[in-house]
């Protein structure tokens, strides 16, 4: 964890969950000589300010990753760069198409030109489960979204600058996470509405994901994406993990929403390396001098990483534990 130590950081859409949550982890272990913090709503930068004490090695900057010019000011003399920023809910995507393609596509590209242009060493994009096979707006514009990344090592291949995706899937104890929602329903004596008592999703906490991001850092060479091996649960099991013995009813799938989670869809295989701790989906083609990480094992043809299949399980006690602070 090295690489990170010392350096010079900006994350888009800063004042997010993720964004936050990557902040005080780096404040607390990686002594940044600063840390910009890039996002468009003043209000949520104002709380954050005050969550961090205005400390002095955090650079507050007000920008539209829409806004190319921007970027390239707050990136100067950047080092990393975190790429969390989204638009991200899918039934607003399928109202407000290209709102999401501005922000989460061309924003995207804006990301990668700014950060070659300013000299930037690494930097890693946060990805989603529903851009894997995607079936809904969301879900395409961040597939295009991480097509942007991987290929932007070919723009940088005489550059210093190199690009990797992270793709995960829900994150308890997010903004939006359904955890605080059983809460508030269970203790009104209400039933839980559960999309489908099949349905599973794949776990994952805050804390994890940023030091999954952390990890990732030491780990790239430019044209990864990166997937963590963690545990899937169903639906139901957390429902009752929440509220042990509280009724629940079926509301059925919402239109773009999965039964199961995909991260890695089988088409994809032929190029998945499996490590202990992460799948590595690799480049297509590498110009930029990419070569397979250390130790790595091929997974079989036709393999897809779904939550549905996974060989990892957390029953309702197991999540019961892993969400203690979020009970309390």
């Amino acid at each position: 964890m090295a690489e990170l130590r010392g350096s010079s950081m900006l994350v888009t859409g800063g004042t997010g969950s993720f964004g936050k949550a990557f902040i005080r982890h780096v404040l607390d272990h990686f002594e940044p000589r600063r840390l910009v913090v890039f996002s468009r709503d003043e209000l949520k930068q104002y709380e954050a300010r005050q969550l961090f004490g205005d400390d002095p090695r955090l650079r507050w900057f007000i920008g539209d990753v829409r806004d190319r010019a921007r970027l390239t000011r707050a990136m100067h003399g950047v080092e990393h760069v975190v790429h969390a920023a989204a638009l991200k809910q899918v039934d607003t995507a399928e109202y407000n198409p290209f709102e999401y393609v501005q922000t989460n596509v061309t924003g995207s590209q804006n990301v990668v030109e700014a950060a070659i242009d300013c000299g930037v060493r690494k930097v890693i994009a946060l990805s989603t489960d529903k851009a894997s096979s995607p079936i809904n707006l969301y879900g395409a514009t961040k597939l295009v979204a991480d097509k942007l990344f991987v290929s932007a090592n070919h723009y940088a291949s005489n550059q210093v600058t190199r690009f990797a995706v992270v793709r995960y899937g829900n994150v308890m104890g997010s903004r939006g996470s359904v955890v605080p929602f059983f809460l508030r329903l269970a203790a009104e004596g209400k039933s839980l509405p559960i999309t489908d008592k099949r349905m599973t999703r794949f776990w994952i906490t805050l804390d994890q994901a940023v030091q999954f991001v952390v990890d990732s850092f030491d780990l790239m060479q430019g044209g990864e994406l990166y997937v963590p091996r963690i545990p899937s649960m169903r639906v139901a099991d957390l429902a009752q993990a929440v509220a042990p013995g509280a009724p629940m009813h079926e509301i059925g799938v919402r239109p773009g929403e999965k039964l199961h989670e995909e991260m890695i869809a089988a088409d994809d295989s032929h190029r998945t390396i499996r490590l202990p701790e992460r799948y590595v989906v690799q480049p297509t083609i590498a110009t930029w001098g990419y070569v397979p990480p250390p130790g790595g094992h091929s997974v079989p043809e036709g393999f897809s990483y779904r939550s549905d299949g996974n060989d990892q399980w957390l029953d309702a006690d197991g999540i019961r534990s892993t969400i203690g602070t979020l009970l309390k």
